[in-house]
C-alpha cells in the first residue's frame, strides 16, 4: 500500500465534486478529486441534460403551433434521440477531463472511501489530505418496496433518459418533477404513458395553479393521470402488469420508479470516523460536518437541496471555506431557485403562498396573467400561465414567486434577485422592464399589489 499527499480530497466528481475541486485548484491547492464512475455525474449524463433534450422538440413542436402561418410537422424520434446522445456525449466524460487538468486537478478513477482521519481509501493505496477532505457523492434512485417492482426491471432516471428508443406504452410511477417531466417527454414522442401518483396532486411542493396547470398539460398530451392512487403489486411477464389500490390494473411495456432519491453514503466508510453509513452527511452554514474541521459535504449527499446548481453553490462556498475565507449559505432550502421544464415550465424561487404561511410571515399574493403583456403576444400565445409574487407585508418585500407559462424558465432570475437580494418593493417598480418582452408581468405584479 502506497500513500500520496494532497492538501484536499473530493469524493465524487459529479457537479458538486468538479465545482469544488476546480475551484481550489484555481485558487493554488493540491487536489485529488476520486471518481469510479463517469466525470459530471447523474446531471451531465442521466438527469438534467438529457431530459432536457428530450424535452426540447416537445416544448418547441408546442410553441410552434401557437404561432400563426408556422407549419409543425411531426418530431423524428431517432433524430431527436441521437441528439439527446450528443448532449449527453455518448457517455463519454472526456470532455471534462480538461477542464479539472487545466487547474491542476489530478483526477483518480477509483472508489473512494474514507480510512481515517483525513485519509481516503482507493484500491490499494490512501489518499491524504493535509486540509480537508470533500464528500460529494450525490444520490441514487429509490425503488420503493411495491410487491414486485424490483423483479420487474423497473426504469429509473437512468434509463428514462438514455432509451434507445420510445417504448410503446410507458407507466410512470410517481408526480414529482421527474414524474412530470418524463412523462411529458415520452408522451410528446409517442409513447402511451400512465402516471400514478399517490398525492391529490402533482409537483405538490409547489403553487396549487402551477400543480393544475401542468396537469392540465400532460392530460391535454393524452397521458392518462390516476392521482390519489398506488400500487400494490407490480408482474413482468413479457409485459409489465401495475395492479393499484383502487382496484384496476395497468399494462405496460415499461415502469418508471420516480418517487425520490437516497444519499449515496452506504459504502463510504462513514462509519470510520463515527457517521452514519447510507444517512445524509449533516453540514453547518459553511457546508463543514459538525464535529470536524476537515470534513466537508456538498450536493445530494448533504441533503439540504437536489438541485445541480445549488451543489455548484454549495461547492463554491466550501471551496473558499477550506481556502480559509468566511462564508455562509445565503440561498438554501426554499430560498433556492427551481424550474420544471415541462410545457408550461414551473419556474420558482423562495416560499410559496402556504409556506410563508406556515412560517408565520404575514404575506400577501398577487397574481397576474404571465401572458397578459405585449410580450405574450410573441411568446406563449394562448399558453395557461400565472405569475404570482408571495410579499412580507411588514418588510414590503418579496419572500416567494411562481411563474408558469411557456418557456418561463429563463424570467426566474430577476425574482432570484429580488428574493435573496431581499430588495425593497419600491426599489423594484423603478427597475423598468423593456418593452415589448415578457418581463413586464413585473410591472404588472407591482401594480396589481398597488405600486
Amino acid at each position: 500500500m502506497s500513500e500520496r499527499e494532497f492538501e484536499v480530497v473530493v469524493i465524487g466528481a459529479g457537479a458538486a465534486g468538479e465545482v469544488a475541486a476546480g475551484r481550489l485548484g484555481q485558487k493554488g491547492l493540491s487536489v485529488a478529486i476520486v471518481e469510479e464512475r463517469l466525470l459530471g455525474g447523474e446531471c451531465s449524463y442521466y438527469a438534467c441534460m438529457p431530459s432536457k433534450a428530450l424535452l426540447r422538440p416537445v416544448e418547441l413542436t408546442a410553441e410552434a403551433r401557437r404561432v400563426r402561418g408556422v407549419t409543425v410537422g411531426e418530431i423524428d424520434v431517432p433524430v431527436a434521440l441521437a441528439r439527446r446522445d450528443e448532449v449527453i456525449h455518448e457517455l463519454d466524460d472526456s470532455s471534462h477531463i480538461p477542464w479539472l487538468e487545466e487547474r491542476n486537478v489530478t483526477i483518480v478513477r477509483a472508489r473512494g472511501r474514507l480510512a481515517g482521519e483525513r485519509r481516503v481509501r482507493v484500491g490499494d493505496d490512501v489518499l491524504v489530505a493535509r486540509r480537508a477532505v470533500v464528500i460529494a457523492t450525490g444520490s441514487h434512485p429509490f425503488v420503493p418496496p411495491v410487491p414486485g417492482l424490483a423483479d420487474a426491471r423497473p426504469w429509473t432516471n437512468q434509463e428514462a433518459t438514455t432509451a434507445k428508443k420510445a417504448p410503446q406504452r410507458l407507466f410512470v410511477l410517481g408526480g414529482g418533477v421527474v414524474g412530470v417531466e418524463m412523462a411529458q417527454a415520452w408522451a410528446g414522442l409517442g409513447s402511451q404513458v400512465t402516471l400514478v401518483h399517490r398525492g391529490k396532486r402533482l409537483i405538490e411542493r409547489e403553487e396549487p395553479f402551477a400543480s393544475e396547470q401542468v396537469a392540465g398539460a400532460l392530460a391535454d398530451s393524452g397521458v392518462d393521470l390516476r392521482l390519489g392512487a398506488s400500487p400494490t403489486s407490480v408482474s413482468r411477464n413479457g409485459v409489465v402488469l401495475v395492479e393499484l389500490d383502487d382496484g384496476s390494473a395497468v399494462e405496460a411495456d415499461e415502469i418508471l420508479a420516480a418517487v425520490g432519491r437516497r444519499p449515496t453514503t452506504g459504502d463510504l466508510g462513514l462509519e470510520e470516523v463515527g457517521l452514519e453509513p447510507g444517512t445524509h452527511v449533516p453540514v453547518d452554514e459553511s457546508l463543514r460536518v459538525p464535529g470536524f474541521d476537515w470534513l466537508y459535504a456538498v450536493g445530494d449527499v448533504n441533503g439540504r437541496v437536489l438541485l445541480t446548481h445549488m451543489c455548484k453553490y454549495q461547492a463554491r462556498l466550501a471551496a473558499d471555506a477550506i481556502a480559509g475565507e468566511q462564508v455562509r449559505l445565503r440561498s438554501d432550502g426554499l430560498r433556492s431557485p427551481r424550474v420544471i421544464f415541462t410545457d408550461p415550465q414551473v419556474g420558482a424561487v423562495g416560499h410559496t403562498l402556504a409556506a410563508a404561511e406556515q412560517a408565520g410571515l404575514r404575506v400577501r399574493a398577487v397574481d397576474v396573467e404571465t401572458g397578459g403583456n405585449a410580450g405574450g403576444s410573441f411568446i406563449g400565445k394562448g399558453a395557461p400561465g400565472t405569475a404570482r409574487i408571495v410579499v412580507d407585508e411588514e418588510r414590503c418585500v418579496i419572500v416567494g414567486a411562481t411563474f408558469t407559462g411557456a418557456e418561463i424558465g429563463e424570467s426566474l432570475h430577476a425574482a432570484t434577485i429580488a428574493v435573496i437580494g431581499e430588495v425593497p418593493l419600491g426599489d423594484l417598480w423603478h427597475a423598468v422592464p423593456a418593452f415589448p418582452t415578457r418581463s413586464e408581468l413585473w410591472l404588472r405584479l407591482l401594480e396589481a399589489y398597488g405600486l
